[in-house]
């Protein structure tokens, strides 16, 4: 068995391909707001929460121009933006439905609470916040056991 990896460990960004880079910045700065720290000519951007140096990396280096891949393909399921507060994620709410985007769906998983949609490019985008650990659910014998409800969405409004 090998030793588990170091509990501190954590995703530190993703990098997506797009077919069209200003497309995709209108998206993840125009609505979602993260702030462009760097680009890299016309075809690749680099973007952040807080000052991070990039949270999501954007090309088109291999896509200028190409569609989403065709389901029954392996590929990127979804990427989660993870929201520190309720408040923030109905915030994000907020800005997605002022940019009239749909949702996919909205879950509560017990651990956390969700929503789901689609970028420009097509691929899932989750955003989320977590509970705190205190309130995960938990079966008899103490381990997790996380659900699929339908998210409140009223209730998330009303935290704006």
């Amino acid at each position: 068995m090998s030793e588990p990896i170091h509990p501190q460990t954590r995703i530190g960004h993703v990098h997506l391909r797009v077919a069209d880079l200003e497309r995709a910045l209108d998206f993840y700065c125009g609505v979602l707001g993260f702030a462009l720290t760097q680009r890299y000519g016309a075809q690749a951007a680099f973007v952040s929460a807080g000052g991070y140096h990039h949270h999501i990396g954007l090309n088109t280096w291999e896509s200028a121009g190409g569609s989403p891949p065709p389901p029954g393909h392996t590929g990127l399921y979804h990427l989660a933006i993870l929201y520190p507060t309720r408040a923030a994620l109905a915030d994000a709410l907020r800005r997605v439905e002022a940019a009239g985007l749909p949702l996919d769906g909205a879950s509560d998983h017990g651990v956390s609470e969700a929503l789901y949609l689609r970028d420009p490019d097509g691929n899932g985008v989750e955003l989320y916040r977590d509970r705190p650990e205190a309130e995960w659910p938990r079966d008899r014998q103490g381990d997790l056991a996380m659900v699929t409800r339908r998210l409140d969405l009223a209730g998330l409004r009303a935290e704006i």
